[in-house]
């Protein structure tokens, strides 16, 4: 829970812009105080900064790093650095800027009020705190006025560097700034408590891409930048400028052209397009775009997604240059495997751009290699291991593109992915907090961490929650931590157990979701799949009470899962198959996996849903790739999704059926590596509308494969 455990100085103020309603999409610049030195060079130089809601820091002109990791305002996360190397003697300069988009989306949430605090401990004394004698300007390059990147993230940047100033520089004046404001003291609201950060500073490297394609046409007229790139893609013609020896091209276009570069980052990442620019008029334009596959139609194009579907997805920066030498980059880090980038002219005739991609990246070292005989599973485990590397920033994200979300089921499997990979659990442990730190009034847990989407609160993430602690406990032996989050548990069991209608069964609360997933099986109430993962966290509950001596609940919840189960299988189970509904309008391999773990199945009754478990995996028809349709064929067991097939490989390795989960894994997974994918994908079929081929939850296999060789040598693990 939220820890105060930081020594933070008396005098600390959370500063902000002059103008208290600068809250909108706002781009913040903050400069240290004139006349700020140090007496001598530290040995030790440790900064404390957080914000509201991001913010880029750089020392005395030098880049230094980006945060804070995502948390909630009530339990601010602040992070420690290491400035020592950037600091002299003397005069010092810390520039800070700081983006507020205004409204909560599915990585931060706003409370009406931006903010910056920070102080810098030199050898053990406070030399610099963040008050009133900084100096402040909104960033006037930026629009405050542009559509949000997608229904999942924050606002696209639109930026006139006309507008733009060398402003982190040290001989900069910034006498003609107005001095920032107190927002509120270091414990107001609503930071009203604060936390180290608990996973690792990512690391920022440049990546060297692959060029593959270049194009130029006449520029589209629509005034919004992706629309604009995306028809005028579509409609370009090859064409073969080349690089000099630097990596420069020279492109002449006239007013009304544009030239389009796309780059090739061999996987998806979290990262940032950005170009260097000499000889500018002044009047052209550059937008810096991202995708994360290829159309399924046609290989050779990207796929640039219509912000008219879904999603809402216009993943499309643009910057209006001013005349001459300049850096074209954005403030946020995007998400792709590809990059596209689009200049307008005209251009000047001494006018030349070279292009960057740089990423950022969780460091994460693999200390338990899988390898097996089979070179076709080998591509499997080092394709799941790519999906995890890429699905792993301040904690575990959904995927890097379309949403860079923090779903709260997801992070169990990739919990136990990246268990199974090295020792490192500080991400599994931080998703345990947030979800506790940010539960409603009523004691169920949020679906996407830090979001306040009540569209999203996906019930059964709960669940797995629950499950995410029994499974960190066995991990760690950490019985502190788990008690911690105890009062947590106890509150969401007793609100679900609250839930239980007049047949015994569970039934959703009024205006939450029972459970997310791409496949066909029904959600009608009462529902086999929301009762039967309810149980599984009960049982789970109970024996996790037991190991921690929580005898009362242990007890209490044992009771409740042994009133709960006869009832499940009286509503749900025919004699031959579990149904998903009351109505048996489908039966699938989801509800068919939960039963079996939850020892609902009868052991006699075991081998002949395991079968069938194994031969529908097996079989290579997929489903429908649209959600909610109904399946083709309502008296066949419907195909779980890639996500949910984790269910029934813990299902037939319960029961030693290690072999089909071997094979299973090399036709489903294994068509993936061999179509040349880099990462495991959403769903069977993603040629739906933003369907991602990048999901940390499909990248299961390299747990169960790392779980099949503690048993089976014969994988010939290394």
């Amino acid at each position: 829970m939220p820890r105060n455990s930081l020594d933070v100085p008396i005098n600390v103020l959370w500063i902000g812009s002059d103008h208290a309603f600068d809250l909108h999409e706002v781009y913040l610049r903050f400069r240290s105080p004139a006349g700020w030195e140090l007496a001598r060079q530290p040995e030790k130089a440790e900064l404390f900064i957080t914000a509201d809601s991001r913010y880029k820091l750089w020392v005395n002109g030098e880049f230094v790093a980006r945060g804070p990791a995502r948390g909630w305002p009530h339990a601010q996360v602040v992070d420690a650095l290491d400035i020592a190397p950037y600091l002299k003697p003397g005069a010092n300069l810390l520039a800070i800027q700081v983006y507020q988009p205004g409204y909560s989306h599915f990585a931060y949430v706003h409370r009406g009020a931006a903010g910056l605090l920070a102080y810098l401990v030199c050898d053990g004394e406070t030399v610099l705190v963040t008050d009133t004698a900084w100096r402040t300007r909104r960033d006037g390059s930026f629009a405050s006025l542009t559509p949000r990147m997608s229904i999942y993230q924050a606002g696209v940047e639109q930026v006139d560097l006309n507008r733009a100033e060398d402003w982190m520089a040290v001989g900069f004046d910034d006498g003609g700034w107005a001095s920032a404001r107190a927002v509120a003291p270091a414990f107001g609201y609503p930071w009203q408590a604060m936390q180290p950060r608990s996973v690792p500073l990512l690391v920022e490297r440049e990546l060297q891409p692959d060029l593959r394609a270049v194009r130029g046409g006449e520029s589209a007229s629509d005034p919004d930048p992706h629309l604009a790139l995306r028809q005028g893609w579509m409609n370009a013609e090859p064409i073969s400028w080349v690089t000099d020896a630097d990596g420069w091209f020279t492109p002449q276009l006239q007013a009304g052209q544009s030239a389009y570069w796309l780059y090739e980052l061999g996987r998806g990442y979290t990262c940032q397009g950005w170009a260097e620019v000499e000889g500018a008029d002044g009047v052209e334009q550059v937008s810096i775009s991202y995708t994360e596959k290829w159309r399924s139609d046609n290989p050779a194009e990207p796929y640039l997604s219509d912000p008219a579907t879904y999603c809402r997805v216009r993943m499309t920066d643009r910057f209006c240059l001013r005349a001459g030498e300049q850096r074209v980059e954005g403030y946020g880090m995007r998400g792709g495997r590809l990059v596209l980038f689009q200049l307008t002219g005209p251009t000047a005739p001494g006018f030349r751009i070279r292009f960057h991609v740089t990423v950022s990246e969780y460091p994460l070292e693999i200390t338990r290699a899988l390898t097996t005989s089979d070179p076709l599973l080998n591509d499997v485990i080092a394709m799941c291991e790519n999906t995890l590397a890429a699905c792993l920033s301040d904690g575990f994200v959904d995927n890097p593109w379309r949403e860079h979300a923090q779903w709260v089921g997801d992070p169990l499997i990739d919990s136990q992915i990246l268990a199974a990979m090295t020792d490192d659990l500080r991400p599994m442990r931080r998703v345990i907090e947030l979800a506790a730190e940010g539960a409603y009034a009523d004691g169920i847990l949020p679906g996407v961490l830090p979001s306040e989407a009540l569209a999203y609160v996906i019930v059964d993430f709960n669940f797995q929650w629950l499950e995410l602690l029994y499974e960190y406990q066995r991990l760690s032996g950490d019985a502190d931590f788990v008690r911690s989050m105890w009062p947590a548990a106890i509150r969401m069991i007793d609100r679900f157990l609250q839930d239980i209608g007049p047949e015994g069964l569970l039934l959703t609360p009024p205006g939450r979701r029972l459970f997310l997933d791409w496949s066909t099986m029904s959600k009608l109430e009462p529902n086999a799949i929301y009762n039967l993962h309810f149980l599984w966290a009960l049982q789970l509950a109970a024996q996790l009470a037991q190991q921690i001596g929580a005898e009362a609940e242990a007890a209490r919840w044992a009771h409740e899962a042994g009133r709960l189960q006869p009832r499940i299988r009286d509503a749900f189970w025919d004699g031959a198959r579990w149904w998903d509904d009351a109505q048996r309008t489908t039966y699938s391999q989801l509800a068919t996996s939960l039963a079996i773990l939850t020892r609902t199945t009868k052991a006699e009754e075991a081998p002949a849903l395991l079968a069938a478990l194994a031969s529908r995996s097996l079989d290579p028809e997929d489903e429908s790739p649209n959600p909610g349709a109904r399946p083709a064929n309502p008296d066949r067991m419907v195909l779980a999704s890639p996500y949910m097939h984790h269910r029934v490989f813990q299902a037939l390795r319960l029961h030693d059926r290690w072999q089909d989960v071997i094979e299973i894994i090399k036709l489903r997974w294994g068509r993936w590596t061999l179509a040349g994918f880099p990462t495991t994908w959403e769903n069977w079929n993603v040629d739906f509308p933003d369907g991602s081929e990048c999901h940390g939850f499909s990248a299961h296999p390299r747990f169960h494969l790392a779980e099949i060789a503690k048993k089976r040598p014969t994988l010939n693990t290394d």
